[in-house]
């Protein structure tokens, strides 16, 4: 757990990835420009001496992912959401069953969510279904802006995609994640507009949408449908890394999102490893609203929204029990790895980096 002074927050990072952008995983020149425009998210918001080599950006594996995750008990669970990007890398870029090789050995750590593409039709819904019976996933993380073949996206509200969410509400499978933030080249800007999530969600309301990247730059667009969207969540990840050399413009994102959506629908992501949960998570708990933003939007970054926005609600969503795990955690392989004994039995913390 992070030590906010004497106060402990027990962090869930909602948005991870363990991917493969190696050069000879790359077959479409789509995958070189995509990866190189995720390191210059990498490099443009991570402090200078924190920034990692290329060539370790590509493919930094499992040892690493979990050192900088847990390490210093920045975060204490993870998320996986994949991004599968099958036309521009051979493996594809980030699959669940990628994902699911460090899941499985850490499963305490981890939760592991699925993906659909309504443009696989039945052989889709079969995948789908298959990712269930073998993982049995509460969450998906869907890609509008995927490129297949001739098509450069598609879009939530279609009638094709209805049949997929169709399909997970049957399956039990509550969490949507839909990446509705900044364009990655080569992708498309439209196919990443947040408009069609109104639709999906009004027309599932027992299925909850954690619009990933709350809509970035489209977040006055987003905040109008989750306020009157109810089962609509946002996902902080790309806002996160703001709070370090944008601390305003942080303040105004997360004024705008607690005033709209309250405390209860808002959940901390990494994007590991655009940036690393192990200075990004004392960058956003550290952080402060200033005082211009307190008094328009009359909304507090204090204690209790912030164990709420850092863990909480992805506890909420994902069924886990804070106690539980805080319990599990004492003495778990992670944990010993680690050495962090004394900071899960209640000690002083462990060093930050």
């Amino acid at each position: 757990m992070y030590h906010h002074g004497s106060e402990e927050i027990f962090v869930i990072d909602s948005h991870v990835h363990l991917w493969d952008a190696s050069e000879k995983n790359i077959i479409h020149e789509g995958g070189e420009q995509f990866i190189q425009c995720f390191y210059d998210y990498h490099t443009s918001f991570t402090p200078e001496e924190l920034q990692w080599d290329i060539d370790e950006y590509r493919q930094y594996g499992s040892e690493r992912m979990l050192e900088d995750l847990f390490g210093n008990a920045a975060a204490d669970m993870a998320i996986f959401q994949p991004t599968y990007l099958t036309d521009f890398y051979d493996e594809g870029f980030n699959t669940t069953e990628q994902n699911a090789e460090l899941a499985m050995d850490y499963p305490d750590r981890f939760v592991l969510n699925g993906t659909f593409d309504p443009r696989d039709g039945e052989e889709g819904l079969e995948y789908l279904e298959e990712l269930d019976e073998t993982y049995d996933l509460q969450g998906v993380k869907l890609y509008t802006a995927e490129w297949r073949g001739d098509s450069k996206g598609w879009r939530l509200d279609s009638e094709e995609a209805f049949r997929f969410l169709e399909k997970c509400a049957e399956l039990g499978i509550e969490n949507v994640h839909p990446h509705k933030g900044p364009t990655i080249r080569p992708l498309n800007r439209d196919a990443f507009d947040v408009k069609d999530v109104d639709d999906a969600a009004s027309s599932f309301p027992d299925l909850n949408f954690v619009v990933e990247h709350v809509g970035l730059p489209r977040l006055d667009d987003f905040c109008w449908i989750a306020g009157q969207e109810p089962n609509v969540y946002g996902g902080l990840a790309v806002a996160a890394p703001f709070a370090q050399n944008r601390p305003g413009k942080f303040s105004e994102i997360m004024s705008e999102l607690l005033w709209w959506l309250g405390e209860d629908r808002v959940l901390f992501g990494s994007d590991y490893a655009l940036w690393n949960p192990d200075w990004l998570v004392e960058e956003v708990i550290e952080a402060e609203l200033t005082p211009e933003d307190r008094a328009e939007y009359g909304v507090e970054w204090d204690l209790e929204t912030k164990r709420k926005v850092m863990g909480e609600n992805a506890a909420e969503l994902y069924d886990i029990d804070i106690e539980a795990k805080k319990r599990a955690f004492r003495d778990d392989e992670i944990t010993e790895t680690f050495e962090l004994a004394d900071h899960y039995a209640g000690g002083e913390p462990a060093a930050a980096d």
